[in-house]
């Protein structure tokens, strides 16, 4: 494999923003192990970027630096591949933090590919079974604009699966949100598992009770004290999971 194409990650992703709460995010499934860890990148308050296919990690960190110095996302994105010789094999997401998505899909690209963008998301993948992946995981995040975004983002990426995803199987997925703290309100991750998704579903519940009350009990640099008392009393009485 040529270190210049990068890393291939056949991959089917959204990336996301709340409307509501401005919290970023991305939600993201492949055949291949440990795909959190390859292609979800966020920053609160600048944008979200999935990079995959023969995937660059620095155009994600590239996209969101200039998010940071006041670029929209299409912007965000025109200026950055330019400069990767390699743009043709690549995939990116992007989600700005007013809502506003770009991608693209390099002409390169193994197997079915594309993307679908709207206002607050960006939904793209390759190798795909075709392009009802895509489709379904867009119209599941429209549909879900009451949900919270961690529920909203996962709810597509199932949808996603439904519709066929990674032509070549399941092994990994994973979901990120942040919001204005320096701890991620969702950074969950399965590894190596035959249905990953589905998997990733069990988890999202059972930290729904027992470590997202924590993660919200936390301090912040508004508030030192956060809610750990309150928190380490309801424990005490048996009522949390530390």
């Amino acid at each position: 494999m040529s270190t210049k194409r990068g890393v291939h990650a056949a991959t089917f992703s959204i990336v996301g923003r709340c409307k509501r709460t401005k919290h970023l995010g991305v939600a993201v499934a492949t055949k291949m192990p440990a795909v959190g860890g390859l292609c979800p990148f966020v920053r609160f308050g600048v944008g979200a970027v999935s990079s995959q296919a023969w995937l660059n990690p620095y155009l994600a960190v590239d996209i969101l630096d200039r998010l940071a110095a006041g670029a929209t996302a299409h912007l965000a994105v025109a200026e950055t591949l330019p400069r990767d010789p390699h743009r043709a094999l690549r995939q990116v997401g992007v989600v700005d933090a007013q809502g506003r998505s770009s991608a693209h899909t390099g002409a390169e690209v193994d197997g079915w590919a594309g993307h679908f963008t709207g206002p607050d998301f960006a939904a793209q993948g390759n190798v795909l079974v075709g392009k009802e992946t895509v489709d379904a995981m867009a119209r599941a995040f429209i549909a879900g604009a009451e949900l919270e975004l961690d529920e909203r983002l996962l709810a597509a990426l199932e949808a996603g699966q439904a519709a066929g995803g990674d032509k070549r199987g399941k092994q990994s997925a994973a979901l990120v949100v942040h919001g204005p703290e320096v701890s991620p309100l969702v950074d969950l991750r399965v590894d190596d598992h035959p249905d990953p998704v589905v998997e990733l579903r069990r988890i999202h519940t059972l930290c729904q009770k027992e470590l997202f009350p924590y993660v919200a009990s936390l301090p912040t640099r508004a508030d030192p004290k956060g809610g750990t008392e309150a928190y380490r009393e309801r424990w005490l009485r048996g009522d949390e999971t530390p």
